[in-house]
């Protein structure tokens, strides 16, 4: 099996806020983002399935890709709870957040959850897809790409967040 995990496009968020479970819009650049996520696909000749998660960046890409595909809570972005919208500046110097940093794999942020629990999610995700499937499309988030990389390729968290996962990026696993 072979899945094509696709990043959203750019956000219209400026740099320097949290965002995850947070229904933020798209950029200015979505048309062109979008001819750049089809020249990555076009030589697959089919999806078997496709997946989206429910935030509003994934669906509008997904109804760009595809007439039909089915929504998975399981593949929304790492929830940061009241941090959502937040600037990382802020959460960074305070209690909680010197707490979630010094061990955001176990600690959940307020109203969220933990990075371990987002590999949980993401694995129970993973578990259910068709055994049968030859070619699945995944619209989805950085933070859940990097969950794929550590469950199916044996990343560790450190190396899973040194890679680069562009906005619009396909990323082919085979598992």
């Amino acid at each position: 099996m072979q899945l094509y995990l696709v990043r959203h496009t750019q956000v219209d968020m400026p740099k320097g806020i949290c965002y995850g479970h947070a229904d933020v819009g798209l950029a200015g650049t979505f048309p062109e983002e979008v001819t750049s996520v089809r020249s990555q696909l076009q030589d697959i000749v089919a999806f078997d399935k496709i997946y989206c998660s429910p935030l509003k960046r994934c669906i509008m890409l997904a109804q760009e890709l595809a007439d039909d595909f089915i929504i998975d809570e399981r593949i929304k972005e790492y929830n940061f709870g009241d941090w959502e919208r937040k600037e990382w500046n802020d959460i960074y110097v305070s209690d909680e957040g010197k707490k979630w940093f010094d061990d955001y794999v176990n600690t959940v942020c307020p109203q969220g959850e933990s990075f371990r629990m987002m590999l949980e999610r993401v694995e129970l995700f993973i578990h259910d897809l068709p055994a049968d499937a030859e070619n699945i499309l995944i619209v989805t988030h950085a933070g859940i790409v990097r969950a794929f990389f550590i469950i199916l390729e044996n990343y560790t968290i450190g190396k899973a967040f040194d890679t680069p996962v562009a906005y619009g990026q396909v990323i082919k696993i085979k598992v």
